[in-house]
């Protein structure tokens, strides 16, 4: 089974979805119809849906979609964790097809947001739950992920978006060493997604992306490495199509045995989900 391990679904909405540019190539509505038609020409069969909205009614609105779209393997969603009540609120969206939780930690400003007491306790609810945690950050915050795996317990941790190296300007560290660092944890996987987002939207090659690939590779291993399309973001600057090939090209050229697992087998470990009748 081939799983894209991220992609997004909205009603667009310009107030609810500030981050998106008015007038760009995602700012409309994506729902499942057009994604499962992006998914058959890639020949992928299922997906894990990821909260693209700080809201605890988006993540309701992916579980509604879930119980009806048999691809949907997964919601990772949304939920204020450091809510004074947050068991209360974890209870209340508990559901067979909530595989994780994603919080935009890339949008605070604080570089040691994920150290924060009441933050880290939030997690903490979510992991003994026995969910997984999607890892979001931006590059002020990756410093502080070891610490926060330090303290946060043991659990299923998933770096989302390879950690977004800076591609379009050829950056390499501190990310690098970042990246080496973080994947000295065994219960922490790396989404190889989001990466056309990182290069120039316009003019970007596919050679653009091989040394990142490879430091990822090299570090994480063909067994933690999780791809995803990152659909529609993708769109500002490749198709469905394109961003699938890109990684699978790459895993054909450098681990060819090891394309099963990318393309779904490590999903399914790292979300815990069941992939049986439904």
């Amino acid at each position: 089974m081939r799983i894209d391990a991220h992609h997004h679904l909205w009603q667009y909405d310009p107030c609810a979805y500030g981050w998106i540019e008015p007038g760009s190539a995602i700012a409309r509505n994506f729902g499942m119809a057009d994604f499962g038609k992006a998914m058959e020409d890639a020949r992928v069969d299922a997906c894990i849906a990821v909260q693209a909205r700080q809201s605890c009614a988006e993540t309701e609105w992916l579980l509604g979609l879930a119980a009806t779209h048999p691809a949907i393997l997964g919601v990772v969603g949304w939920v204020d964790l450091r809510a004074d009540d947050i068991d209360i609120q974890l209870h209340r969206q508990s559901n067979p097809s909530l595989v994780g939780y994603r919080y935009v930690v890339q949008d605070e400003s604080d570089p040691d947001f994920l150290l924060g007491h009441r933050f880290i306790r939030g997690v903490r609810a979510v992991v003994e739950r026995g969910l997984a945690y999607d890892v979001l950050v931006n590059h002020e915050q990756l410093a502080s992920i070891p610490q926060f795996l330090d303290q946060a317990g043991s659990g299923r941790w998933i770096l989302d978006h390879a950690a977004k190296p800076a591609i379009k300007i050829g950056g390499w560290q501190p990310w690098a060493a970042h990246i080496a660092d973080i994947a000295r944890y065994p219960n922490i996987w790396c989404k190889i997604s989001g990466l056309v987002t990182e290069a120039d939207h316009q003019r970007w090659d596919s050679s653009d992306f091989e040394r990142y690939l490879d430091h990822v590779m090299a570090h994480f291993g063909p067994d933690r490495l999780i791809w995803g399309s990152d659909w529609p973001v993708c769109l500002l600057a490749a198709s469905y199509r394109l961003v699938h090939d890109l990684i699978a090209d790459y895993v054909a050229r450098h681990c060819p045995g090891s394309e099963e697992a990318i393309f779904g087998k490590n999903a399914v470990t790292a979300y815990a989900l069941d992939i049986g009748p439904r």
